[in-house]
């Protein structure tokens, strides 16, 4: 048993016009490939609410701000499909870049004010890139549900398609983690084994953090201290460690209200990020 891959954007509306006369619902879960445990827990939870899903694979350039990260980043189409096929997903799209930007290519969706901050401070144009691409999935598939994951929270509160009335209904699923607390991502790959012993510590200071400021810590010392462990633990560099609210991502000077704490930081050459949901202790929320 095989997943079937379409390539072209012509043919998956075809498949999935015909899939619209048999009146079914249909899921979209964006990838760029290298499927882990993460990726897979969309796709369950896609068929669970959908009749039809749709995996795509797509190293966006668009949304690299190197260029030397772009070459990099593994590409795994067989060892992806493999591993789509036991689940019952129903189509992988995997289009080339020549097809996702033909020549000619000019327009750019940016979604301001929840792009800005965060990665969005450390990767300019990113989170243009993300919109344009999505869109276009979200265009191409005539999905009714888009399934994302919460360990890249910014993203998932771009409000694109409720901008530009893409009837899709978004499903944020939580982030799955190794057994030590490793937030599963595509770049784990090129963690080298020393750096894996040393990255669960991201997730570990933020779950530390977090207790402490639901327990009523002052927020800022509190996160200057943290930034210091997760260095101490190994890390080169930490992009941003912060608190924010949880619907909307505004800036937390306090908790008061529900929240996450999110990070980036850079292991060696890897840069991975994380966020965990907090609330003050006692809270009903």
């Amino acid at each position: 048993m095989s997943v079937p891959i379409v390539r072209s954007a012509d043919q998956l509306r075809e498949t999935v016009a015909a899939w619209r006369r048999e009146g079914v619902r249909i899921a979209v879960v964006p990838t760029m490939g290298v499927l882990h445990e993460g990726h897979l827990s969309l796709v369950r939870a896609a068929l669970e609410k959908a009749d039809r899903v749709i995996v795509t694979l797509f190293v966006n350039p668009k949304q690299f701000n190197s260029q030397a990260d772009l070459a990099a980043y593994p590409r795994t189409e067989d060892e992806d499909a493999a591993k789509l096929a036991p689940l019952g997903a129903h189509l992988l799209y995997a289009p080339d870049a020549e097809e996702m930007y033909p020549a000619g290519f000019a327009t750019t969706v940016s979604v301001s004010g929840v792009s800005e901050g965060l990665c969005g401070a450390f990767r300019p144009g990113h989170f243009d890139g993300v919109a344009t691409v999505v869109a276009k999935l979200f265009l191409q598939t005539s999905a009714d549900f888009g399934f994302f994951g919460e360990k890249d929270f910014q993203q998932i509160h771009l409000r694109m398609a409720r901008d530009l009335d893409i009837p899709i209904t978004i499903v944020a699923c939580p982030t799955v983690r190794e057994a030590d607390g490793l937030a599963l991502s595509s770049r784990n790959v090129r963690l080298s084994p020393a750096q894996r012993a040393v990255a669960p510590k991201l997730s570990s200071v933020l779950l530390k953090t977090a207790e402490r400021l639901g327990r009523g810590s002052p927020v800022l010392p509190t996160l200057a201290e943290s930034r210091a462990a997760i260095l101490a633990a190994g890390y080169r560099e930490v992009e941003y460690l912060e608190l924010r609210e949880e619907a909307d991502l505004h800036p937390m000077p306090s908790l008061d209200r529900p929240a996450r704490l999110l990070a980036a930081a850079w292991l060696g050459g890897t840069r991975l990020i994380d966020n965990v949901r907090l609330f003050r202790i006692g809270s009903t929320d």
